[in-house]
């Protein structure tokens, strides 16, 4: 576990992380809400999400890892915000981090590394969906830029309950 940011390396995801990046978001469709999966995945049924982030272009990965170990400690995206065409220039992005490696500043090099990697991108706005309760993440979130907008009620159903999201725009 990186005990300071500097022993933290971000870079584009590539299909060796597949099987780790799965775990890792595998943990959160188990463990909490932030997902509305409900079902975990196998590497092989990611991959398509996976090669929907290429290098470049819109729609990025970006993974951190330790300096020396290569764990994945974290992973950003930018992702299409809606399918119709006029959705084009609006991405929706996510930071998820290994969860015992909370508070290590991961989420915010991650988002660094994401945004700097979009700036030169045709993008209008990114959007953010944050599922409540969630301090930490709207946080996050205006530390970077995004306005709140307002919230989806009892849009999701998991674990046996309800669950907001509020949601977050930010312009590019």
């Amino acid at each position: 576990m990186p005990s300071e940011r500097t022993e933290v390396q971000v870079r584009p995801g590539v299909e060796a992380d597949l099987e780790a990046l799965t775990a890792l978001y595998n943990h959160y469709i188990r463990e909490t809400a932030i997902t509305f999966d409900t079902a975990i995945f196998t590497p092989e049924e990611r991959r398509p999400w996976l090669l929907s982030h290429p290098v470049d272009g819109p729609h990025r990965l970006m993974v951190a890892t330790g300096a020396n170990s290569q764990e994945i400690l974290g992973y950003a995206t930018s992702s299409p915000f809606r399918q119709k065409p006029a959705y084009a220039t609006s991405v929706e992005t996510t930071v998820y981090v290994a969860p015992h490696n909370g508070r290590l500043g991961i989420g915010t090099l991650l988002y660094e590394a994401l945004f700097e990697a979009l700036s030169g991108e045709d993008l209008h706005r990114a959007y953010a969906g944050i599922t409540q309760p969630n301090e930490a993440s709207g946080r996050l979130h205006e530390r970077f830029g995004f306005q709140y907008v307002g919230t989806y009620r009892e849009v999701g159903r998991k674990f046996g309950r309800y669950w907001d999201v509020a949601w977050y725009e930010k312009p590019l």
